[in-house]
């Protein structure tokens, strides 16, 4: 899982901004049960939120330093400024108060360190929220925690003074005033609106001497905080050395912190399983390619398992190729040495993918067409493909704005209607987007036959489990390939063992721009089946072009011929290559190349590329409107660690494919993906995340919120970046954020939710999965879900 398909990072941690982030804040309060699922659903939900090793204090060491990969240097240390990003969020949760903490449910609730009480204390005429400071509480100069600073912090962040660089002021623009109470202790914030989401508010809590001027605010706590107060302090921000180093604050009232020093290394992801390989590193969030050579490192080595010793290489070998086996197998068996060290904490990420529709304009501007498209899909077979391997929950998620196992959860998707491609195509008949005639027959296969081998089934079912049983797609010579792309690529063509049963089918998506198999989600006898799927389709469309060209190598026709042929050789070997246990694998790693890596790359992106004109393998008919076929473009990121979302891109391709849209699928560069695509509105289809909140009322209203026209001509969508939304709501998010009976809040979000689904602008698929390396020896630390660390309990066991 990679940073770019979540909108502001890999993580999005800082509430300031909802693509940023989510804080951490809560309530003590008695809820009733959760809405909308059974109590086994529940319990299975939240038993997969979260996995950290939890231990008691008291089987911990004192001491120690933590080297944990976070994925940049901070741009600034205040969390309310535009550039705050994950780290910041997380070094903040180390080092600042936290009035509210959410819990693995994502419930809020109160921080028994920092506060001993906080209630609405009046709801008439006006909201009254009285806090209680823990007495102990003191920043680390020694000063204790009180209501000046509360004032200063809505003082900044209010938004009626510009001079303050602030990223947002939800919540803050609704008080009306915020005084000193009984004592110093006691904060008494009185306000103008009602405002259900105030325990979202104080947190993190900067001293006075940030938030008191609007120089402090903007340049003071961007490189350093000289004031802290919680169980660590940041000792230095080394941005020659790219970490931050936080030590054990002395002045710490509360449990002690088990680690004397926290180094947050900024280490990208494709670099990580590399620091693991090293041992450089004690915690590391990581990819399922980056956690599979984790888990392999433990199998035995006569296992023969990738990337372990007794792999070796196949074949006679001169004494040199015999002591470079030698040296590669020490090699590998160092490697592995260190990895048996980590294990990998799973859970469900709080945070969610989605396909984003973009209804500004185009077919898609028709609700019609975009229901269509979501009644199109298999939420469940996409939210197997990516969390079945991982033994994770993959029923596929039913709300925009609560996560499985969250408080309030409900699955609202019948409010648009299940999987139907029946409905779908009759959808865009009401469109005006029909069928020339009956779907269309593989060329040379009679109606009524099956289907051939590689193929799926009509009904969607997989192919049994033995069509490629040693099938090699070899009929033909392979004479007139073009030169360099003999299978001479392809060491291991000779002996390879095939594997059992294919996974779903799919056919190559109508595409210029390739995507890739690299790292793909789900077993190698799913890829490897996809693959070869591809060569086969290739092959008929080679000998499709081959038969057209009639013996003129001249032609346009036998130009295909050649192209095809090629695009099918790669298919094949690229499945071969994995079905040995040879590919794909990272470079480096138990003495696989790169260069095999890139073969299968490079087959991936020919098995990616558009269907022969003709539609000779084609089997369904593309609608079409006035003569014009719909065709939707379909935008995915580039990136070595953004395999998972084409995976899953390409399986959508084909779902909607079976109801006559084509796709045209377009790798656009890393960098560009969010900002130029997604955010500037260049794309038809799209794949990208938000995280989950504890305040949906607050958080998620900017994301679906109606666009509107801007004073220029041009459209302020704020992070509506489907450009669907509606008055009505529009107005339940404002009712919900207003009404402080939490019960009927809930109600106010759960109908938000089920208009979300009706209109058709984003459709939830899956949670992601959050995969974390950790150190064996480590407790209290890994995949945390939806709750706040409690970094004074992070340690190594005894």
């Amino acid at each position: 899982m990679t940073d770019h398909d979540h909108p502001a990072g890999r993580r999005a941690v800082c509430r300031r901004r909802r693509c940023a982030a989510l804080i951490a804040a809560g309530v003590l309060l008695p809820l009733p049960a959760l809405a909308g699922c059974s109590e086994d659903d529940r319990e299975a939900s939240v038993a997969a939120s979260q996995d950290i090793a939890p231990a008691p204090r008291s089987a911990l060491k004192n001491g120690g330093t933590l080297r944990w990969a976070v994925d940049a240097m901070p741009g600034t240390l205040n969390a309310f400024q535009s550039d705050a990003d994950a780290t910041t969020a997380r070094i903040a949760g180390a080092v600042l108060p936290s009035m509210f903490t959410i819990d693995a449910s994502g419930r809020p609730q109160r921080n028994a360190d920092f506060l001993d009480a906080a209630d609405i204390s009046t709801r008439d005429p006006k909201q009254v929220v009285t806090y209680k400071i823990n007495p102990k509480a003191r920043w680390s100069n020694g000063t204790a925690i009180t209501a000046a600073d509360f004032v200063a912090q809505w003082t900044a962040l209010r938004g009626k003074d510009n001079a303050y660089w602030t990223a947002r002021n939800a919540g803050y623009d609704r008080i009306g005033k915020v005084e000193q109470g009984a004592n110093a202790h006691e904060v008494k914030v009185t306000f103008a609106r009602p405002y259900a989401d105030w325990r979202s508010l104080f947190t993190p809590l900067y001293p006075k001497n940030v938030m008191g001027s609007a120089n402090a605010f903007n340049d003071g706590a961007r490189e350093r905080l000289k004031v802290g107060a919680g169980p660590f302090l940041v000792q230095k921000r080394d941005a020659k050395e790219s970490r931050v180093i936080l030590v054990r604050n002395p002045r710490w009232w509360g449990e002690p912190a088990k680690l004397k020093r926290i180094v947050l290394q900024s280490l990208p992801g494709d670099k990580r399983a590399a620091a693991l390989a090293e041992g450089s590193v004690d915690v590391a969030a990581v990819d399922q390619i980056a956690a599979k050579r984790v888990a392999s490192a433990r199998r035995p080595a006569s296992s023969g398992s990738p990337g372990t010793p007794a792999e070796g290489n196949a074949g006679p070998q001169s004494s040199g190729g015999r002591a470079g086996a030698r040296t590669g197998a020490k090699a590998a068996a160092a490697e592995n040495s260190l990895l048996r060290g980590y294990t990998i904490r799973k859970a469900l990420e709080p945070a969610y993918t989605q396909l984003a529709l973009n209804g500004s304009s185009g077919p898609l501007a028709d609700d019609r067409v975009r229901r269509a498209v979501a009644r199109a899909l298999d939420r469940q077979a996409l939210a197997d493909t990516v969390l079945k391997p991982l033994d994770l929950p993959s029923k596929p998620l039913g709300s925009h704005l609560l996560m499985a196992g969250q408080y309030g959860y409900a699955d609202h998707s019948d409010a648009l209607g299940e999987q139907d491609a029946g409905a779908a195509k009759a959808l865009l008949a009401d469109a005006g987007w029909k069928s020339d005639g009956a779907d269309r027959q593989q060329a040379g296969q009679k109606a009524g036959a099956p289907a051939p081998d590689g193929y799926p089934d009509e009904d969607g079912d997989e192919p049994s489990d033995d069509r490629h049983a040693g099938d090699r797609y070899d009929d033909e010579s392979d004479e007139d390939l073009p030169d360099g792309d003999s299978d001479d690529r392809n060491p291991a063509r000779a002996g390879r063992v095939h594997a059992g049963a294919p996974g779903r089918g799919e056919r190559p998506a109508a595409a210029e721009a390739p995507l890739s198999f690299t790292g793909a989600v789900g077993s190698e006898v799913q890829q490897s089946a996809l693959l070869r799927q591809s060569a086969s389709f290739y092959k008929q469309a080679a000998a499709s072009e081959k038969a057209d060209a009639d013996g003129d190598t001249g032609s346009a026709a036998y130009a295909k011929y050649k192209r095809y042929k090629k695009r099918a050789a790669e298919a094949l070997g690229a499945a071969e290559l994995i079905e040995t246990g040879q590919g794909p694998q990272l470079p480096g790693s138990g003495g696989h190349p790169g260069a095999r890596h890139a073969a299968v790359e490079r087959a991936a992106d020919a098995a990616a590329a558009p269907q022969p004109a003709d539609g000779k393998t084609s089997r369904i008919a593309a609608v079409k409107k006035n003569g014009k076929p719909l065709t939707l473009r379909f935008v995915v990121p580039d990136g070595a660690g953004s395999e998972q979302l084409r995976t899953v891109g390409r399986r959508i391709a084909s779902m909607l494919g079976k109801i006559g849209i084509q796709t045209s699928l377009q790798r656009v560069s890393d960098a560009s993906y969010f900002q130029d695509h997604i955010a500037g509105g260049d794309y038809d289809l799209a794949l990208y995340s938000w995280p989950g909140t504890a305040y949906p009322a607050t958080d998620a209203r900017p994301i679906y919120a109606k666009p509107q026209p801007a004073p220029d001509g041009s459209l302020t969508v704020e992070q509506n970046y489907t450009r669907v939304g509606t008055d009505h709501i529009d107005q339940l998010f404002d009712q919900a954020a207003s009404e402080l009976d939490e019960g009927a809040a809930h109600t106010l979000v759960a109908q938000a939710d089920a208009r979300i689904w009706a209109a058709a602008g984003s459709i939830p698929l899956y949670q992601r999965p959050e995969l974390v390396a950790t150190k064996k020896s480590l407790a209290n630390v890994g995949a945390f879900g939806f709750a706040t660390p409690r970094f004074q309990d992070i340690g190594y066991q005894k």
